[in-house]
């Protein structure tokens, strides 16, 4: 049993009041959250580049090839270590992250060795910026009224990367996200005296989504 377990209602601190519904719950891909919050890949070519060279500057000083390739061994369980350990904190993220949006407001549900819990208000939301990524991915980051202040370091990674100030919240790599990008706007779009920029979707994968754009 976890802390999880005992929630009244999923993803929620507590039951909704009258007049409040879900509209979607998800959480991210844990692959999608290795590769672009943990950097697996860049960690995997990082220590491919230096196991190459390792051996490539054993033969220049005159190894055998075979002797070259075991001396690098270490570099290879090194990083094959690494890469695990990576991979388990992206699954253990994914698993204990859970984003709820309602009709009154988003609920990011995360945190492995400290469990957290953060309410976002929809009337405190300006705007939204989508991107995709591979896969059927995509990442959905909020910006909030300019009186909403947060802490980028304690809602990582569930933050729009390098931006400190304004912190963006963000849904991290999450499943079909132009399907969830409708709902938000729909849910965003019905609060009273709520002016709210159209969601602006980018490229699959690419570097920059109207000012928005970027991974950990």
């Amino acid at each position: 049993m976890n802390e999880h377990d005992v929630e009244p209602v999923r993803g929620l601190p507590d039951y909704l009041p009258d007049g409040e519904f879900i509209v979607w719950q998800g959480e991210p891909v844990w692959r999608q959250l290795a590769i672009r919050v943990f950097h697996l890949r860049k960690v995997a070519i990082y220590f491919a580049l230096l196991a190459g060279l390792h051996v490539g500057l054993q033969v220049h000083e005159g190894a055998g090839w075979v002797v070259a390739a075991k001396g690098a061994t270490w570099l290879v369980l090194l990083g094959a270590s690494a890469l695990l350990v990576l991979g388990v904190l992206a699954r253990l993220y994914a698993k204990t992250t859970l984003y709820t949006i309602t009709n009154r407001r988003l609920v990011l549900r995360y945190g492995v060795a400290l469990p957290m819990m953060i309410n976002i208000p929809w009337d405190k939301v300006n705007a939204a910026d989508l991107k995709r990524q591979s896969g059927d991915t995509g990442s959905i980051a909020l910006t909030l009224a300019p009186d909403q202040k947060m802490s980028y370091w304690l809602l990582w990674p569930n933050a729009k990367p390098w931006h400190f100030s304004p912190v963006q919240p963000m849904l991290r790599c999450v499943e079909d996200p132009m399907g969830v990008a409708e709902k938000l706007q729909q849910v965003v779009g019905q609060q009273p005296s709520t002016v709210v920029t159209p969601i602006r979707p980018s490229a699959p994968d690419s570097d920059r989504v109207n000012d928005t754009a970027g991974t950990h």
